[in-house]
């Protein structure tokens, strides 16, 4: 155990101490490297940020934790988040980086003329980010909880400094070249431990493979799991228990949710042409492809190693690593027949184990056994994926409020240095707003995140797609769109998902019954989408035109520059 803190203790040191020095390296001199890093970043650097600013703490910390327990049904996360980004990345990043603002709001005050509609922007880009940043300032809380062996909020208030070191002093620029460095240590942090067991557990060392390969015993993997579920009362691991249409409005929600995440878009205006855009996108889908093309397998391993290392087992005999874990608060053991013996079960009257999902992939090395290095790997690599989505969403944030809302609206005659200034003090208000949600988060970090999509899709997705495809698509109709698509997203997550509007918070399991058509709160932004378009084109189809200068801009984003007219 001592030695697990040490290596862990070395491993963040030297990690946290990279990202402080390329902040120092590359300070921020001016707005434009503040927010779009001068737009001179490589493709291949931008494709590993991108990639890291993508792969948050749901991806790294939730995401094989979320299949582990859902199996199958699972598959909604793997499916929506890499659909979204290819959406992203061929339909609206190569339009956006053309269009030249820096961020989403801008793009939708210009496009539609109008301050109220940039205004609008802006409580959907904050709503969205804040609800994002919860998720991931749980995941550092997590990890440090654990492994340095500090208080959860302590944990938090720790990360909320580092980022905010680097956010604040380097801006854009700074996240950016921090992000290639925490690519780098996530995806070595993620695959090492994910090799080491696919070979222990296999004999396999490419770990998607080895989920598929016979285990050392000679029975396949996935068809001993789908016994040990069975035998627990659980569903089998590769059967779906979700309705065809929840499966179709999760995975659409995380599709179109992405294409409307501000963070994400605004990456793509750091390079200097679009062609650069495209090719930075490209990459970035090749990086995230390995992290997420092992998470199933990861799932497989750490469900089959936690069930046969505790189910039944005497719990005075239990691993190291479990009363470490029940340190934390996320593993818990109640022994409610005074046996002595862990009653892991589907049956909630007879399960005696309690397992927050956001573990699985962190204790996954220690229930393997693994070195403690790698364990100590794991936690550099969970913080690093919790890190630099943070520091991409501070910056939509403060970004939001010094350009779009002071600069824009309140006091367009400020100067550079101003903005700069007010940029900064608005990245530290952010991080403390962040840093509140991570001490009193709403739930575990993947679903968290998920509600974050759901709200993109409701309010940015049809303003971004109507504003780049049809040009007549007026002010009114988007700013109604992007209002009403946001509030149903709102009402339905609140009452649904915290259970409010029902006489106070009553147990959110028994509301399930009631959800609309069948669709869980996550699911539900593909409906508030499809009113949101609904509303837009209703409202566009009973209100003034656009004004012709303002379909003539529409038209040249649309149109690649000197393509010229077909001959034949």
């Amino acid at each position: 155990m001592e030695n697990v803190q040490i290596w862990t203790y070395v491993l963040v040191g030297i990690t946290f101490s990279v990202y402080i020095g390329i902040a120092i390296w590359s300070r921020a001199g001016s707005t434009k490297e503040f927010y779009v890093a001068g737009g001179g970043v490589s493709p291949l650097a931008n494709g590993m940020a991108t990639a890291a600013d993508w792969m948050s703490a749901a991806s790294f910390i939730s995401m094989a934790g979320l299949i582990s327990f859902m199996g199958y049904d699972g598959a909604v996360y793997l499916m929506g988040w890499t659909g979204g980004y290819v959406l992203l990345a061929l339909l609206l990043a190569p339009y956006l980086r053309k269009f030249g603002k820096f961020t989403v709001p801008d793009f939708i005050g210009e496009r539609y003329y109008s301050n109220t509609a940039r205004i609008v922007a802006v409580l959907c880009a904050l709503l969205v980010s804040f609800t994002y940043v919860a998720g991931q300032m749980r995941g550092v809380g997590v990890v440090f909880s654990r492994f340095l062996e500090v208080d959860i909020n302590t944990g938090v208030v720790i990360g909320m400094v580092i980022v905010l070191f680097y956010a604040v002093l380097g801006g854009m620029k700074g996240i950016t070249y921090t992000q290639v460095a925490q690519y780098c240590i996530l995806i070595f942090a993620f695959m090492v431990p994910a090799i080491f067991i696919s070979i222990q557990m296999t004999g396999n060392p490419i770990p998607q493979l080895g989920m598929g390969s016979k285990g050392t015993d000679g029975v396949y993997l996935l068809e001993k799991l789908n016994g040990l579920s069975a035998q627990l009362g659980f569903a089998e691991y590769t059967q779906g228990t979700k309705s065809v249409i929840d499966v179709f409005a999760i995975t659409a929600a995380l599709m179109v949710g992405t294409a409307g995440l501000p963070h994400v878009i605004v990456r793509f205006f750091t390079v200097k042409r679009v062609r650069d855009a495209r090719k930075s996108a490209g990459l970035a889908l090749l990086f995230i492809a390995i992290l997420y093309t092992t998470a199933p397998a990861v799932a497989v391993f750490a469900r089959t190693n936690l069930i046969n290392t505790v189910s039944g087992k005497e719990y005075s005999r239990l691993p190291e690593w479990f009363s470490n874990w029940e340190k934390t608060g996320l593993l818990a053991f109640e022994d409610k027949n005074g046996d002595g013996l862990v009653h892991y079960a589907a049956d909630p009257q007879k399960n005696e184990l309690h397992v927050d999902r956001d573990i699985m992939v962190l204790a996954n090395p220690e229930i393997a056994a693994l070195p403690a290095w790698v364990i100590a790997l794991v936690a550099s690599g969970g913080l690093a994926a919790a890190l630099s989505t943070a520091a991409g969403l501070l910056l939509v944030i403060s970004a939001s409020v010094s350009h779009d809302l002071i600069k824009k609206i309140f006091n367009p005659n400020i100067t550079e240095k101003q903005e700069l200034i007010a940029a900064r003090i608005s990245a530290i208000g952010a991080v403390c707003v962040a840093g509140y949600f991570g001490i009193n988060p709403p739930g575990f970090v993947a679903a968290v995140v998920a509600l974050a999509f759901g709200l993109g899709a409701a309010s940015f997705f049809p303003a971004i797609v109507l504003g780049i495809f049809y040009k007549k698509m007026n002010k009114e109709g988007a700013i109604t769109g992007m209002v009403v698509g946001t509030s149903l997203m709102l009402f339905y997550m609140l009452k649904f998902k915290f259970g409010l509007f029902d006489g106070g918070k009553i147990a959110v399991e028994g509301l399930k019954s009631q959800w609309w058509f069948g669709i869980s709160p996550e699911g539900f932004g593909t409906i508030a989408m499809l009113v949101n378009f609904t509303v837009s084109l209703v409202v566009n189809r009973f209100t003034k035109d656009v004004p012709e200068n303002v379909q003539a801009m529409v038209e040249n984003i649309r149109i690649p520059s000197g393509a010229g007219e077909a001959t034949h």
